[in-house]
């Protein structure tokens, strides 16, 4: 059996710039919304239809770093008006040996959210940057 994914490492790059290793992801998901059509005469049940697909946000996070810089400038270019062009994101998954097991590619990506790092001397926390993306589909 090849070795599994675990959820230690991730890769994310964005029309090639690679952003670096992060060490959480949240909304990797998909779902069709649901028509429901109640056919005339038919009282037994309500016909349930596949409507439009729809994707998640996804969350990554990490460390900040060194290569927290390029993240938030890709994100600040919005703000700027200087337009971030719909591009592509891929995330690729490694097993315990740093093999790539897994990936998937995300089309029409644009920055969501970025959340910098809370600092308080209260803690030895590290600090952790959120960065969220929307995106148009996932292929697989």
């Amino acid at each position: 059996m090849p070795d599994p994914v675990n959820t230690l490492r991730f890769d994310v790059a964005i029309d090639g710039l690679d952003l670096g290793s992060f060490t959480a992801m949240d909304g990797l998901g998909a779902e069709y919304e649901v028509e429901s059509y109640s056919e005339g005469g038919e009282n037994g049940y309500v016909h349930q239809l596949p409507g439009r697909l729809k994707y998640s946000n996804i969350k990554v996070s990490r460390p900040v770093d060194l290569e927290s810089k390029a993240l938030y400038i890709w994100f600040g270019m919005l703000a700027k008006g200087v337009g971030v062009p719909r591009g592509t994101a891929t995330v690729i998954a490694f097993n315990d040996n740093s093999e790539p097991v897994a990936e998937w590619t995300f089309v029409g990506v644009w920055p969501v959210r970025y959340t910098g790092p809370s600092f308080s001397i209260d803690n030895g926390k590290v600090a952790i940057e959120t960065f969220e993306f929307a995106h148009t589909g996932l292929i697989f």
